[in-house]
């Protein structure tokens, strides 16, 4: 079992699409799930070279290697970092279908799925000298969220269980 965000027609039998999308139709009805929305969690202690962290969905690792994430962070000003390696992403997917990246742009958001993956990313750079001034650094919490289309019929799993 994978683990995912999303993807529900591969959760659960009855969120299965008919043949009209090919990109997401099963041609044999999944018995079991074969992905989980339970996150895969590792961990490892914070080492005095280790400058950012970058937390991204699938659809980034799909059009880039860790290796050039860190090394677009590493080589790039702080300020925009996220939305470079998003715009590096999308380039990389616009090449592979052979289009431009402000012709991807272009493309309907509803048909944007079949060109390329969602993508979230968020760096976090860590201050090591701030931890050990041991600063009090305050919280910050941002929720961002643009609502297109409507609500999901697929955003209460835990009625089904």
């Amino acid at each position: 079992v994978s683990r995912s965000i999303g993807d529900a027609y591969l959760k659960r039998p009855e969120f299965s699409f008919d043949p009209s999308f090919p990109k997401f139709h099963l041609s044999d009805p999944i018995r079991r799930p074969v992905l989980s929305a339970e996150p895969s969690i590792c961990s490892r202690v914070l080492q005095p070279n280790d400058k950012f962290v970058i937390f991204a969905s699938d659809g980034l690792w799909e059009h880039m290697t860790n290796q050039e994430a860190a090394e677009i962070v590493h080589s790039n000003p702080r300020t925009g970092i996220a939305r470079r390696l998003l715009q590096t992403a999308l380039n990389e997917a616009a090449r592979k279908r052979e289009m431009r990246y402000k012709d991807l742009l272009k493309v309907e958001k509803g048909i944007r799925r079949f060109f390329h993956d969602d993508i979230t990313v968020v760096v976090i750079f860590i201050d090591h000298e701030l931890q050990k001034q041991n600063v009090n650094v305050p919280e910050l919490s941002i929720k961002g969220f643009i609502d297109t289309v409507g609500p999901s019929k697929f955003s209460s799993f835990q009625e089904m269980e």
